[in-house]
């Protein structure tokens, strides 16, 4: 007979030790499989550290087997091939070995040994449920002259926290600069070959969108300081990358110049003419083949165009009136592409027939608000206008320079999809030129010394956040070179259309009466007859009576 559950005579219970068995295994036995998911999940994120851990027990079990002397046999083998791959393949060895090995040395020792305490004095912890919420160091990438820290907001943050803290960022981890990006900086690989297919779903979970991600650049050491020599001229132009200078993570910079107009804003003998002429010379070969035909107009007298005069298809430097011509030929050019490529393409391809037609204004605000005619500074802004607004997609571009980027002195500066910010003045100039916010998200234009002449901030594709790049430097002398080496094909000037005779108005319906209006004499015309008027002079000095 099996004995009551429950005894009432001594107030007992019998324990169940089967059902409490069996729930301390079912509980041990999921604390176990999270534990090894876990580790699962931290192995996999850690798959680097695999080879460093199985050489460390292989050099403890040699060690205890064989002694030391395996050991520095290894490292001497290890020391004579390096030293032979940095002979042969320098470039290889840094990006491999020197470069993997300042990311494993600055990962440890700057960024994780001092990482709770630089984020919780920057004011980046979150405090949550008696606890913190640190932001969590994801990964570290050390270049020649920068460190791409990769870290993982708390949830209740965004990206402008760490904007506005960048600065405290760069100082707390021994750096002057810090670059803060709220999305990838690198754009997924081009895959080809039999394992494309592959590769493209990898890439697809790899650079997949990660709202949550943060990318930190620090500048170790800035590249920018230096004059960045020119670059060499591409054998034809690509219109969507044109080469001009170097970023400060030493890429070089390449500009989209099709279907867009360019603003260029900075100080005085700050570097504009860097970036026109930098931009010239990634257009050269285009030019010599008339690919690419540039109109130069140079209201400063021709101070700063006119030693490349024979680059320009066509020159203005001296005539207002002139200058206001080229731009109204520009519009008639616009309108003559607009008729042929209605309803075909979207955006012109620019061939030797239908070139692409560039127009480079070095200060556009003397024509817009410091020209003494009205009459004529009108007649510019209105073909600027209708350049800025409809000449991106037919191949009309304008590529402009101003030192005051205020609406009041620029009136046509929203129209410029892509704008350069050189040294400035002002902090409020800053947004004024790349828009609002632009100097809250690492746009410090004007705090450039003007030791850095060339140095701008630029807005990518893609990114809301601004780089920071200086242009390549073209001296006189090259200029010069430059205008010999790629001179322009002559110009076709197109047939000036006929202006039609203004229509008489039709004779409005009165009365029948004739208002008499006399016409003013002719002021040329004399008031007597060639024949009167020899007969009343004397015949001895010729004067009249």
């Amino acid at each position: 007979m099996r004995p009551p559950l429950v005894n009432f005579r001594r107030l007992q219970v019998a324990t169940p030790w089967p059902l409490v068995w069996a729930v301390t295994i079912a509980f041990l036995l999921v604390r176990l499989a999270a534990l090894v998911v876990r580790l699962a999940v931290w192995a996999v994120r850690h798959w680097r550290a695999w080879p460093g851990v199985v050489l460390v027990l292989v050099a403890v079990d040699v060690h205890r087997s064989h002694g030391w002397w395996p050991h520095l046999l290894v490292l001497l083998v290890a020391a004579a091939a390096g030293g032979l791959w940095w002979w042969r393949g320098r470039d290889s060895f840094h990006r491999l070995v020197v470069l993997r090995a300042v990311t494993v040395w600055r990962r440890l020792w700057v960024y994780r040994r001092q990482w709770h305490e630089a984020m919780t004095l920057c004011g980046l912890v979150k405090k949550y449920d008696d606890g913190e919420k640190v932001p969590e160091l994801l990964s570290v990438r050390c270049s020649y002259a920068t460190d791409e820290v990769v870290l993982r907001m708390p949830r209740g943050q965004n990206p402008e926290v760490y904007q506005k803290a960048a600065r405290d960022l760069a100082y707390s981890f021994g750096t002057r600069h810090c670059r803060v990006f709220s999305g990838r900086r690198h754009p997924a690989p081009h895959r080809s070959g039999r394992l494309a297919w592959l590769l493209r779903l990898v890439d697809r979970v790899r650079f997949r969108d990660r709202p949550r991600h943060v990318w930190l650049v620090f500048i170790r050491r800035d590249p920018l300081t230096r004059i960045v020599a020119p670059l060499p001229v591409p054998a034809r132009p690509d219109f969507t990358a044109l080469p001009l200078g170097l970023r400060e993570d030493l890429a070089v910079y390449c500009l989209r110049l099709l279907a867009t107009h360019v603003l260029v804003g900075g100080a005085t003998r700050m570097g504009k003419g860097s970036v026109i002429w930098s931009l010239i010379r990634s257009l050269a070969a285009g030019i010599r083949s008339g690919l690419v035909r540039v109109w130069a107009i140079d209201p400063k007298g021709g101070m700063e165009l006119a030693i490349g005069r024979p680059l320009f298809s066509r020159y203005v430097d001296d005539d207002w009136s002139r200058m206001a011509d080229l731009l109204e030929d520009a519009v008639a050019r616009m309108r003559a592409r607009q008729q042929i490529l209605r309803g075909k393409v979207r955006v012109h391809t620019p061939t030797v027939d239908e070139p692409l037609i560039v127009i480079v204004i070095d200060e556009i605000a003397a024509l817009l608000a410091y020209l003494p005619d009205s009459e004529i500074r009108n007649r510019i802004a209105h073909a600027l206008g209708l350049l800025l607004s409809q000449g991106a997609g037919l191949g009309v571009l304008v590529v402009a320079a101003t030192q005051d980027p205020r609406k009041e002195v620029v009136s046509v500066r929203d129209l410029f999809p892509t704008r350069i910010a050189l040294g400035l003045t002002e902090r409020g100039h800053v947004d004024l030129l790349l828009g609002d916010g632009a100097r809250d998200r690492g746009a410090l234009a004007d705090q450039i010394p003007l030791s850095g002449k060339g140095v701008a901030y630029v807005l990518l594709d893609g990114q809301p956040e601004p780089a920071r790049v200086r242009f390549s430097y073209i001296p006189d002398d090259l200029i010069r070179d430059m205008a010999a080496t790629f001179p322009a094909p002559p110009e076709t000037q197109p047939e000036p259309e006929p202006v039609p005779a203004p229509a008489k108005p039709a004779r409005a319906p009165g009365n029948g009466r004739h208002t008499y209006r006399p016409t003013p004499p002719k002021q040329a015309a004399p008031l007597l007859p060639p024949s009167l008027l020899n007969a009343l002079d004397l015949p001895n000095g010729g004067e009249p009576r």
